[in-house]
């Protein structure tokens, strides 16, 4: 009872939070009396919506923008330090350029983590919708991006399978971004070098490269990495339309460190810098090929996206027993046709994404496992899965704005997306060894189905209202459904001797309620939101794939960027939420989700501050505080990790008009930390953060 009516309360505080929230922001005077009036509103573009330029403002939901002048000014080495800046999400940093993704969510890890989000570069996603990779965005190159736009939650009809929790669209530059070439080298700590060249020759040039090459020796025993990337666009006119083609090549090879047992073990010197799997690695590439072609007509607006892509990757899975090694790659081809029909009054988005693509994935394990009888028996040495898949996936869409009057807006969209497998197993079927050997204690852990198809259809609607208060002022209301269709690992490799994983597709609902105010020198967001989730895979008691568990999201998100004076800047990102179960069982390894409870790696409270002074056009100092509330590391909520926060600087320095040199202090204070924590295993286990680190880079611009 005790604990009931304190789930009440808390309930009950999260609800009047939210509401003064949204009442004191909506109750802001239209006419303010402040340094700069309310009739000089700021036009701020967003692109991922409609695929096209939209003013933020009109948006139906919420997104964030981190533009160009935010990238150039964070130089981040890892895609945490970057998207920590919009509330609502929270990207785990794990050894080298490894990451998990949380969007208006709980970091997810295990059965059912992977594919619930939608990663895309510029507006295509980066893999097939049944292959995803948790560490997706290493494979792309954030670090000189044009912007970076995130929407969270689900998206709307334009983006399908994976637009769960919420979309990352990394936008590259186009010919013209820049007017002069750049270079740039940094050095840092730990063996830290990076080169980088933007080489746009001129603003009228029609192609521009951008490559980047970076080596660290790693702040961990045998834990450095070796990462280049490289983007080429050349732009074209094309049968009275704009062509642009693009090229994308990713390469990573890292020394990866696992985790450290034991309870504080973050905090101990002599065990936070080491690394119990020296010999675990990842080798990773990709690359990417796509052209833009948009073409006015008299009676629409034709976008069409082509595209061919490869990913290659082998890393040691030094997490299981046994130390598998996994091989899996991937080559596939499809196209996003869209057509746009405007009037002064309404907006319809028709089209259709065609997808088809080729997957393998094979498991192989060199040495005999170590442990006890049952982990020697049920985890043998030799293969363990050796299949492909191949997929085809076609969803027409439809999107349309009703412009009702003068302030009101009314949006109405539907996707239907038809996702087939085709499953070839190379190896024997079941779940014996690789030979046909049975394994003791009832069988191999690893098992594998034969030969079969699988289909899966959804339909994802949207509806939307946006109401414009005055030019600055926006209010919205947004309904809408997001997807993921079971992954093809999920399907198809399974354990404990199950032949078949009967999986559909994962499904969330959500409802949100937003203000919005964007004029000069200030932009704000606030957002309540509260999604329900089902169909959830995870490994039940037998160790079998099953997908019944649900889940409830729901909470407020705060953004503002504000120019206090000429010369000061501040940016506030927020967010307060809970994430917890909605289903009761017991699980693998004995372990009980009960409704109600808070699902374990979900911080209620995160938070990032961002000061920026800059007295002059030579001298730039940025401060921030970025905080992670405390957690639970187990779906029993036994054990917590009490959070942390961090504050870092930044200073850059104009010497001449050709030369910049900036630094970068992280962790000013030296804390320890812990970048990702759970329990498992009987165990404490975490991935130790970076102490306190100096970077310098020198920046050179030829005058033009």
């Amino acid at each position: 009872m005790a604990r009931s009516r304190e789930n009440r309360m808390q309930r009950f505080n999260y609800l009047k939070k939210s509401v003064l929230v949204l009442a004191a922001f909506a109750a802001m005077p239209i006419a303010e009396q402040s340094a700069v009036a309310e009739d000089s509103p700021l036009t701020e573009i967003v692109v991922t919506s409609q695929r096209r330029e939209q003013p933020r403002l009109l948006h139906s939901g919420n997104i964030d923008r981190l533009d160009g002048a935010v990238l150039a000014r964070v130089q981040h080495q890892h895609i945490h330090e970057l998207l920590s800046r919009i509330s609502g999400v929270w990207l785990s940093r794990g050894s080298g350029q490894e990451h998990l993704t949380a969007i208006r969510s709980p970091v997810l890890t295990g059965a059912g983590s992977c594919g619930a989000f939608l990663f895309l570069e510029d507006g295509i996603p980066i893999r097939p919708a049944g292959f995803c990779n948790v560490n997706s965005l290493f494979e792309v190159n954030t670090e000189q991006a044009q912007s970076i736009e995130v929407i969270r939650g689900p998206g709307n009809a334009l983006f399908g399978s994976n637009a769960l929790h919420g979309i990352v669209n990394v936008l590259m530059p186009v010919p013209g971004y820049r007017d002069a070439p750049e270079l740039a080298i940094e050095v840092g700590a730990n063996d830290y070098l990076r080169a980088r060249a933007e080489l746009p020759f001129d603003v009228a040039s029609s192609w521009l490269a951008a490559v980047v090459y970076a080596n660290d020796g790693g702040f961990r025993d045998d834990s450095g990495y070796r990462q280049g990337k490289l983007h080429v666009k050349r732009h074209w006119q094309i049968s009275d339309g704009d062509l642009t083609t693009a090229f994308t090549f990713t390469d990573l090879n890292q020394e990866t460190a696992g985790f450290i047992i034991g309870e504080n073990s973050y905090k101990d010197p002599t065990v936070n810098r080491s690394n119990p799997n020296p010999d675990a690695f990842r080798n990773a590439t990709s690359l990417r090929t796509y052209a833009i072609w948009s073409r006015p007509t008299p009676r629409f607006d034709l976008d069409i996206r082509p595209y061919l892509r490869f990913s290659d990757m082998q890393f040691l899975q030094h997490f299981l027993p046994g130390k598998p090694l996994e091989e899996n790659g991937h080559v596939s081809l499809g196209i996003i046709a869209t057509a746009i029909f405007d009037t002064p009054n309404h907006r319809t988005i028709a089209g259709v994404d065609i997808e088809w693509s080729d997957m393998f994935l094979k498991e192989t394990q060199d040495e005999p496992t170590q442990g006890s009888d049952f982990l020697r028996e049920t985890r043998p040495a030799g293969k363990h899965y050796d299949y492909t898949v191949s997929s085809i996936g076609i969803a027409p869409y439809l999107q349309s704005d009703f412009r009702i009057n003068e302030r009101l807006t009314l949006g109405a969209g539907l996707r239907i997306d038809t996702l087939h497998y085709n499953y070839s197993n190379r190896m024997l079927s079941g779940n014996t060894r690789d030979n046909g050997e049975a394994c003791g204690f009832g069988g191999c852990l690893y098992s594998r189905p034969a030969d079969r198809s699988d289909n899966f259809t959804n339909f994802a609607p949207k509806l939307s209202l946006i109401y414009k208060a005055s030019s600055s002022r926006s209010f919205y209301a947004v309904l809408a459904r997001g997807f993921r269709a079971p992954q093809a690992t999920e399907l198809y490799r399974l354990q404990s001797g199950q032949q078949v994983a009967d999986l559909d597709s994962e499904r969330i609902d959500s409802i949100e309620f937003g203000v919005r105010k964007i004029r000069r020198g200030l932009s704000a967001d606030v957002a309540v939101f509260a999604m329900s989730k089902r169909g959830s895979v995870f490994r039940d008691a037998e160790g079998y794939n099953v997908g019944n568990a649900r889940s409830k999201h729901r909470g407020i998100e705060f953004s503002l960027d504000w120019q206090l004076t000429a010369q000061l800047s501040l940016s506030i990102d927020t967010s307060y939420a809970r994430h917890t179960y909605a289903f009761d069982v017991i699980a693998a390894r004995g372990e009980e989700f009960v409704s109600g409870r808070d699902i374990d790696t979900a911080p209620r409270w995160l938070g990032n501050i961002d000061l920026v002074y800059e007295p002059n056009g030579i001298l730039n100092i940025g401060l921030q505080l970025v905080s992670i509330g405390e957690y639970y590391l187990d779906a029993e909520n036994r054990f917590r990790y009490p959070g942390h926060t961090l504050a870092n600087l930044r200073v850059s320095l104009r010497l001449s008009s050709q030369f910049e040199l900036a630094f970068r202090l992280h962790n000013i204070m030296d804390r320890s930390i812990a970048d990702r924590a759970d329990y498992a295993f009987g165990n404490y286990r975490y991935f130790p953060g970076r102490g306190r680190e100096l970077f310098a880079e020198l920046r050179y611009s030829p005058k033009h």
